[in-house]
């Protein structure tokens, strides 16, 4: 049996999931039914095409319903509460670059990410870097032009 890595959702972004699972498995699960059943009914299927995009269509719906429900089954809660003495999934930490602007990111789950929120994910080179450190620590991140140092000026 493999380890799952558990998936670091906010309270909303679980609700958001759920809703979503939900709609798959009550509506879309019944459209594309419906869809195949007229796909079934114009006769050959091995020249018919708009059976297999629905057969198509029915396996993106059925791998996104086995993925929702094993990331909502492994999923950590994290809150705003989290610990202002190291960074965590769910701190919001403000970094200064080596001679450049300070700027604020919240530590994310994978599936919340969204840099250009302000919300980087806990898997990301940066996220990762700075994920136990304290504030005024250092962090060096590796990217494609560079090493890049960060000080981590505030958690929140």
């Amino acid at each position: 049996m493999t380890n799952i890595d558990p998936a670091y959702l906010s309270e909303q972004k679980r609700k958001e999931l759920e809703a979503e699972l939900l709609n798959l498995k009550m509506v879309e699960r019944k459209n594309i039914a419906g869809q195949l059943e007229y796909a079934k009914s114009l006769g050959d299927l091995s020249e018919n095409a708009e059976y297999h995009e629905a057969r198509d269509k029915q396996a993106d719906i059925e791998d996104r319903i086995a993925d929702l429900e094993v990331m909502l089954k492994n999923a950590v809660i994290i809150s705003g509460s989290a610990t202002k003495d190291k960074v965590v999934v769910g701190s919001k930490v403000l970094i200064q670059k080596a001679g450049g602007d300070k700027i604020e990111y919240q530590i994310v789950g994978s599936e919340e990410a969204n840099a250009a929120m302000g919300k980087i994910s806990h898997q990301s080179p940066l996220g990762s870097a700075l994920l136990n450190k304290k504030k005024s620590d250092k962090v060096l991140v590796s990217t494609p032009k560079g090493d890049v140092q960060y000080s981590i000026v505030d958690i929140k």
